[in-house]
């Protein structure tokens, strides 16, 4: 195997001559790992909410106070559904039931400012302390884990937000930072960013000149950012791609090093990309920084526009996969006799899932839900236990199915333009 990532006698990653990427367990064996995130005892795919859950009230019901039962339980569930590694938000103890395991570092809690703004929640990575405070982040994180061998790797964060992507109609990183109060590293950041960009010299007025805006001060746009209005035009999105990637870059080279240094055996497995980035920050998530890429899987089909560029010659890891009662609204109702909202939602979710499978990039699935949400409602919600911890056959049977082909899909490769999902 070809462009091993990875240290020997921990999960690795490699390329083989014919283009496909395995993972490699310990022992070297060749794997597509199937996992399921946020399986813990409040059914959340995140931190234990402040008011319990109608899942939690059910588990402390039937499996008593103390972790042991309910764990033994879902554990024999998993394996029963072809599941072999537990995603972040996982309770610990799962791991010693015979599970692999990822984690996340969650960067965007280190001890430094945060970036917010519509569509931006990010780690200021232009504040000075900003290398010091992942370093720190990264030690404190990785500690416990350090040389487990059933640890894969780690994510840096989920689903952090780096403004809107080119033509996606939402404000740029780069006008988010320019309109920040100036107390924040970034708004200085960017604004030297622009101001050098444009020679010698340059102005708010001269920016807003070659922009196409009205522009007479810094306030000006910081007041169209406040009033929802979006900056665009051809000279502005250049900035703003430039912007972006400098913004990446510092973002993943820093991450990157940071988990490297204090838990070199295992792999760094990307931020978890919850819509498409801008493609700056799709090709600074890259090797050498990022052994693997993570996108999140979208109903509808396999949509990996995301991977194009850098990522597309990166190992990835799919997120995010599931069905819900939100998308299940979203679905136009169409009149006549053809397949309705449910059929249509069901055969969407089994090509996405076939079609990540084969793609030579993935070495990584995972469903994004163990229980059912507070908004889930019939036909079904987005996890594989609902609140009442009855199983949801209507996605592990489809899980099921998957898992237990996942590899050999994956060996077999993309499908025919004309070809059928079965």
């Amino acid at each position: 195997m070809d462009s091993l990532r990875g240290r020997a006698g921990f999960f690795r990653v490699g390329q083989t001559a014919g283009g496909a990427w395995w993972l490699l367990t310990p022992e070297d064996e060749p794997v597509l790992l199937r996992a399921v995130a946020g399986v813990n005892r409040h059914g959340r795919a995140g931190p234990a909410p402040v008011l319990r859950s109608a899942y939690a009230r059910t588990v402390e019901r039937l499996y008593g106070a103390g972790t042991e039962a309910w764990e033994r339980s879902t554990a024999t569930r998993l394996h029963s559904w072809g599941v072999d590694t537990v995603g972040p938000w996982a309770d610990a103890g799962l791991v010693e039931k015979g599970f692999y395991f990822t984690a996340q570092a969650d960067f965007s809690r280190a001890r430094v400012a945060l970036i917010h703004g519509p569509g931006v929640r990010l780690p200021d990575v232009f504040d000075t302390m900003w290398p010091a405070a992942a370093d720190a982040h990264a030690a404190a994180v990785t500690a416990p884990w350090v040389g487990r061998r059933e640890l894969v790797g780690w994510f840096t964060d989920d689903a952090p937000g780096w403004g809107a992507a080119e033509g996606a109609g939402g404000p740029t990183l780069l006008q988010v930072c320019l309109s920040l109060e100036p107390a924040l590293a970034a708004h200085h950041a960017a604004w030297e960013f622009v101001l050098a960009g444009h020679g010698s010299g340059a102005s708010p007025e001269i920016l807003g000149k070659a922009w196409g805006l009205p522009l007479q001060h810094r306030e000006h746009l910081r007041q169209m950012t406040r009033e929802g209005r979006v900056v665009g035009g051809a000279a502005f999105e250049a900035d703003a791609r430039g912007f972006a990637k400098e913004a990446a870059r510092r973002y993943f080279q820093v991450t990157g090093a940071a988990l490297r240094r204090h838990d070199p055996a295992h792999l760094v497995l990307g931020c978890r990309f919850a819509v498409t980035p801008p493609q700056g920050v799709r090709q600074a998530g890259a090797w050498p920084d990022m052994d693997v890429a993570s996108w999140r899987l979208h109903v509808g089909g396999f949509s990996m526009q995301a991977a194009a560029s850098a990522g597309e010659a990166m190992p990835q890891w799919v997120t995010g996969g599931g069905l819900s009662h939100g998308d299940f609204r979203s679905l136009p109702v169409r009149d006549g006799t053809g397949p309705t909202r449910l059929e249509r939602l069901l055969r969407a979710g089994r090509e996405g899932l076939v079609a990540a499978c084969r793609d030579p990039r993935t070495v990584g699935i995972e469903w994004s839900h163990w229980a059912d949400g507070t908004d889930d409602a019939p036909p079904f919600g987005a996890g594989l236990v609902h609140a009442d911890d009855h199983e949801a056959v209507e996605h592990t049977e489809l899980l099921g199915h998957v898992h237990a082909r996942a590899g050999a899909l994956h060996t077999a490769g993309p499908l025919r333009a004309d070809a059928q999902v079965k």
